[in-house]
């Protein structure tokens, strides 16, 4: 079974961007070009009749710039406060260029507490319902201006997968900075190898990320990932962490090619979002 081909029908994809992919390097600044392929890739992809949802970090990396902070803060005050910065910068850039392409962006702001009652989880569920039958494309961030260290879910790998099986998506791309899963960590060892597809999620493949760490300006690395996939691919979503160096490679795995390693779905009959979030995933 050619499961690459079978990308090309999904019809409701989450696509997760990590702040290392949207900001530069050397300033931390918002990468502009990169920003603007990335809303062109999401746009045609909308235009094509598929429901877009973007899960986009960077609200705290922003603020922490236009509030003049050398450091990523630490302290949980200062972090809400930078990202209450940074979340309405971070929406005034998306609105600005998603609306070059005649397209209304909305935003979702979340934390655990969404998904822990059945009220709000129902509700979630129904608001995005709505926007995505106006065509509308969400973008979704965790609360961080509110949510306390227990209710949140600490990184957006695992909170677009949430996301993919709140909204029933049948596709989750991880845009990352790192070309997918390896059998070791590549930017240690030239040894490593990569995965190009996974079949199936087994405790041999959660232990390989255990020791893996993200870039300094993020806050996922491979484990985070792999919770991600275990808990899309359950929820009946297949996954694929690619690099986010160029975001063309958006529409190059969704025409089937091979960019990124492939995680595929196998929903588990049981599921149910409540148990993952309680149970810390």
């Amino acid at each position: 079974m050619n499961y690459r081909e079978q990308l090309k029908d999904r019809q409701r994809i989450v696509i997760k961007i990590g702040t290392s992919s949207l900001t530069h390097p050397t300033t931390g600044n918002l990468n502009l070009i990169k920003l603007e392929k990335l809303i062109r890739e999401l746009v045609d992809l909308r235009n094509q009749g598929k429901d877009i949802i973007l899960v986009s970090s960077g609200a705290i990396a922003v603020g922490k710039k236009a509030a003049g902070l050398k450091e990523r803060p630490d302290r949980i005050a200062q972090k809400q406060a930078c990202a209450a910065i940074g979340q309405c910068r971070l929406m005034m850039t998306y609105q600005k260029l998603f609306g070059e392409y005649n397209q209304i962006a909305a935003q979702i702001l979340m934390t655990k507490n969404t998904m822990l009652e059945e009220a709000t989880r129902v509700n979630a569920h129904n608001t995005f319902q709505e926007l995505l039958s106006m065509g509308v494309i969400p973008i979704v961030n965790e609360n961080d201006t509110v949510s306390t260290y227990e209710m949140q879910f600490g990184d957006n790998d695992t909170l677009s997968a949430i996301v993919a099986a709140l909204v029933e998506a049948d596709l989750l791309i991880l845009l990352s900075d790192i070309d997918g899963l390896f059998t070791d960590d590549p930017h240690k060892t030239s040894k490593a190898t990569f995965i190009d597809l996974v079949d199936h999620m087994d405790e041999r493949l959660m232990q390989m990320g255990k020791a893996s760490t993200g870039t300094n300006v993020g806050t996922g690395g491979m484990a985070t990932k792999l919770t991600a996939a275990r808990i899309a691919t359950e929820s009946g979503a297949d996954m694929v962490i690619a690099n986010g160096k160029d975001v063309h490679v958006i529409h190059r795995i969704m025409e089937g090619k091979q960019f990124g390693t492939l995680f595929v779905a196998h929903r588990k009959e049981e599921f149910t979002i409540a148990d993952y979030v309680e149970a810390g995933y």
